[in-house]
């Protein structure tokens, strides 16, 4: 078996990120937070991904940090914690920021930094096994991965609070009734309707998915018109792109866009 703490695949447009440590829960160590790092570095910048799925191997999605290693750092843990949680950071900063969508699978229960990985996505596939623990406040430490930012505004503050102060377990079916996850699928369709999604995804207009990622993620820190103003920038620039000229021809046409045929011709005239 591949010993890489993060195996990357890619087909057909979509780059499928698995977290591979499954004898620890795929348990975040420095080698996994580095790795992810580099993954998501390359997802963001290669132009020829156009959709990211993210899921983990064996039967947990991800246990969180690997505790071992914060015992071993012995005294040395303060520093230790910074630099895993601030590499583990600008891995879900490139997740969350990149131009391109990302799709979440829960194949299983996800804990701590696994929680807030399972957050960060746009769409989020849950197994029916899948339950979703903060588990910070059982191990005397605060919320990592942006979970204290993530969390309130999908599921609401009251919601955040009895999952984050209180340590209370959110199973699947009620993940997705609060908001923290869009569906739940079953273990056996889980990989197969993750991709189709995907694929979908990746057949649209990556460039205006980007750009409406990014003003979702902007909106929680704008006034009313400040984001006004980035709206009308965002869809005047857009507007002037191949992906929109593509799509508006393909409407007044009656079929359907090809953006990927689109972004293909281009490649080859460059």
């Amino acid at each position: 078996m591949n010993d890489l703490p993060v195996l990357v695949s890619f087909d057909a447009g979509v780059a499928t990120l698995t977290l591979n440590r499954p004898e620890t829960g795929n348990t975040i160590n420095m080698d996994m937070a580095q790795a992810l790092l580099q993954a998501a570095i390359r997802c963001d910048t290669d132009g020829a991904i156009r959709c990211v799925v993210l899921t983990g191997s064996g039967r947990l999605f991800c246990a969180g940090g690997d505790l071992s290693s914060f015992a071993d750092a012995g005294t040395n843990v303060a520093a230790f914690l910074s630099q895993l949680a601030g590499t583990l950071h600008m891995a879900v900063s490139r997740l969350m920021r990149m131009r391109k969508p990302l799709v979440v699978l829960a194949n299983g229960p996800a804990a701590g930094a696994g929680l807030s990985l399972a957050l960060a996505g746009d769409i989020v596939l849950a197994a029916p096994n899948a339950h979703f623990t903060a588990a910070y406040g059982a191990v005397g430490l605060s919320p990592d991965g942006g979970m204290s930012w993530l969390l309130p505004r999908l599921v609401g503050m009251r919601k955040a609070q009895q999952m984050i102060i209180s340590n209370r377990r959110v199973g699947a079916d009620e993940a997705a009734e609060i908001g923290l996850v869009s569906h739940v699928v079953s273990a056996e369709e889980l990989t197969s309707e993750g991709m189709k999604q995907a694929s979908l995804l990746a057949s649209g207009a990556t460039g205006a998915i980007g750009a409406a990622r990014a003003l979702l993620l902007d909106s929680y820190g704008d006034s009313f018109e400040g984001h006004l103003d980035r709206e009308a920038r965002s869809i005047s620039a857009l507007g002037t792109t191949d992906e929109s000229r593509e799509g508006i021809a393909a409407f007044l046409e009656k079929r359907r866009p090809d953006f990927i045929g689109m972004q293909r011709a281009q490649t080859d005239k460059a």
